[in-house]
């Protein structure tokens, strides 16, 4: 089978395409695929797919062979890899997705992508949609108890479930002890991504990511959304902000219509087959 390695700023993902859209058991090729030692590497593995209702369609598959309902850095490296392919015509096209339809724009200079735009739709905080136990209807500074230490946590649904943890300095937090502890808390029946975010100024943030079955990575573009939100909803930052991570930054900006916008840079790495 052919393929190829992209990341969106260190997320990285296989990606292939089944245009035929064969039976396939995505769960356990991502488990064998996404090994680090044993298969190609990566958090996840992307199909790219015939749609009814859009110009294409993306399923993704975790590390552990769960499924996501959409990933940002995902989608962007879809665009990227479609466009420059010819698998599309336009510079703005439809994805289909588990989470609905997402409208990228690929950004070029001289026929290559510099970088991708992508309308990721508009969050949602209520708790009966992220999913989240609890009578309030929004999750916005909630105090959690892991272990010996208390958190107040914001958590939206975008696209997939996100809790933000605002902190002092992100490079001190015990991401898998912490991550992993408010990922399966009891208040999430079906689990949450988990972001910390230390606030560097009106424009800037700076986060670090646990993920929902891939565990810590590198970057996530829906928790860079997610933490842009909850940043300007408890009045941190103002509606555009710069997402810093170790490999680069994303740019977000949470319109006044409340969709949220996502600029950021999707690179390939490799191509090659995998028997």
């Amino acid at each position: 089978m052919k393929f190829t390695k992209m990341h969106g700023l260190g997320n990285d993902f296989i990606f292939f395409e089944n245009l035929d859209n064969k039976d396939l058991n995505y769960s356990a090729m991502a488990i064998k695929m996404c090994h680090r030692q044993l298969g190609i590497g990566a958090d996840g593995i992307v199909a790219v797919l015939p749609s009814e209702v859009a110009d294409l369609r993306m399923r993704i598959i975790n590390a552990d062979g769960s499924e996501a309902n959409m990933c940002g850095n995902a989608i962007r490296c879809f665009a990227r890899y479609a466009y420059e392919r010819g698998l599309v015509k336009s510079e703005s096209f439809r994805i289909e997705t588990f989470a609905g339809i997402i409208i990228p724009e690929v950004i070029t200079e001289n026929d290559k992508v510099i970088s991708v735009r992508v309308n990721m739709g508009k969050p949602n905080t209520e708790r009966q949609f992220i999913p989240m136990l609890g009578d309030e209807m929004d999750a916005i500074q909630i105090p959690v108890q892991v272990g010996d230490q208390e958190f107040k946590i914001t958590s939206l649904l975008m696209g997939v479930p996100h809790t933000m943890v605002f902190a002092n300095d992100v490079s001190t937090i015990e991401l898998k002890q912490i991550g992993s502890a408010i990922e399966k808390h009891k208040l999430f029946p079906k689990g949450t991504n988990v972001n910390f975010v230390e606030v560097i100024g009106r424009d800037r943030v700076k986060v670090r990511t646990w993920e929902r079955g891939a565990g810590a990575t590198l970057a996530c573009g829906t928790g860079c959304c997610a933490s842009a939100v909850a940043s300007i909803i408890n009045q941190h930052t103002d509606r555009k902000v710069i997402v810093e991570l170790q490999y680069g930054h994303l740019e977000i900006e949470w319109a006044e219509d409340g969709t949220v916008f996502m600029t950021g840079p999707a690179e390939e790495s490799f191509s090659g087959e995998f028997d």
